[in-house]
């Protein structure tokens, strides 16, 4: 007798999202030093309590790159200069559970986003608001330990590495 397999298909939904930075000048910083503080960007949850950093879905005629820089317009009314891809995280999405993909599995490749300009209105601007927060606050506020994964273990590498490129 022939022994059988079940192969079982599990669906994974792709996101794309960015962390998006700017410099301020330090408070402390005198004229003999020109000690810059990184900001990131967060806005607030639409479900419920904590800080996000914006991502989403991408079109069929979009690139992940350009889905990345559309969700930083769309949900944090931000434009700016996309970076290098930070990584992809994993995480379990319940609006995203549905016959296909029952366990919600979804995969986010997360960008760094320098931002130019701050728009004065924005698709989403009536149900989010933006803060910009230094990372140890963005560390303490994140809603999602993946995007605590991303900004600590994804961005703060990037930036440690890649910090010259960065201010550009």
């Amino acid at each position: 007798m022939e022994k059988g397999y079940w192969w079982v298909s599990v669906s994974v939904v792709s996101r794309d999202g960015c962390i998006p930075y700017r410099y301020r000048q330090s408070i402390e910083c005198t004229s003999d030093s020109d000690e810059k503080i990184v900001e990131v960007l967060m806005i607030n949850s639409t479900s419920g309590p904590g800080l996000l950093f914006p991502k989403g879905g991408w079109e069929n005629d979009e690139t992940v790159e350009a889905a990345a820089v559309r969700e930083a317009i769309e949900e944090a009314g931000v434009k700016g200069e996309l970076k290098d891809l930070l990584g992809h995280y994993d995480f379990k999405s319940k609006t995203h559970q549905d016959e296909f993909c029952p366990e919600g599995l979804c995969k986010a490749a997360m960008f760094a986003l320098f931002v130019r300009e701050e728009l004065e209105s924005w698709p989403e601007q009536s149900i989010r608001q933006r803060s910009w927060l230094t990372i140890p606050e963005a560390v303490e506020s994140c809603r999602h330990p993946w995007m605590r994964d991303a900004l600590v273990h994804g961005f703060l590498n990037w930036h440690a590495e890649k910090s010259e490129e960065a201010f550009d």
